[in-house]
């Protein structure tokens, strides 16, 4: 619970989802009551590696600027993860040259969080954090707009939680039911 703006206290969750760029699915989810994404990191690592066995292990975070932290860079490094956590929010409708400008190379002695800025700043870096558009911000677009999922019915983190795990149950049912007409058997 969150105290508002005057004297209430309102019952507020931060729902996470991690999507696969190739299939769309939703490949881990949970629910928190933190007010911000920096803290959302570290368990969703945890969950993706508890299923690793049975889902792969990822290559890389897609994520933006509300993710970014030192830490998260560090723990993402740590798991043998790439990571691609925005730094900094970036301007629109950018001038032609500094879209296709080039980076300077990176410092021999760069730590973690340089790395990563400068790997961002790539051609290749930009081409794949462009993907993160299409991807989890589609899903959570179908989840509201198709699903027409917009305010959880259930009181509690718990009883939250569980009906998150339904509503991304029945993304990915609806996911794979597209995917499976587009194949004539």
């Amino acid at each position: 619970m969150r105290k508002n703006k005057g004297s209430e206290y309102r019952q507020s969750y931060n729902a996470q989802a991690a999507v696969a760029i190739d299939s769309h699915l939703i490949v881990e989810n949970h629910l928190s009551q933190q007010p911000n994404d920096k803290q959302e990191i570290a368990p969703a690592l945890e969950r993706l590696n508890a299923v690793e066995s049975r889902l792969g292990k990822p290559e890389g975070v897609l994520a933006d600027a509300g993710y970014f932290s030192a830490d998260n860079v560090q723990r993402c490094e740590a798991g043998e993860i790439t990571p691609y956590l925005c730094d900094r929010r970036e301007r629109h409708h950018l001038p032609l040259e500094e879209r296709f400008q080039s980076p300077p190379p990176c410092p021999v002695d760069a730590d973690a969080v340089t790395a990563m800025a400068h790997r961002l700043r790539t051609h290749e870096g930009k081409q794949l954090y462009a993907k993160r558009k299409s991807t989890v911000e589609t899903v959570f677009g179908i989840i509201k707009e198709v699903l027409g999922f917009r305010q959880f019915s259930l009181r509690g983190l718990t009883a939250a939680a569980g009906e998150w795990c339904l509503v991304c149950l029945a993304f990915n049912l609806k996911r794979l039911q597209v995917f499976l007409a587009a194949y004539t058997w």
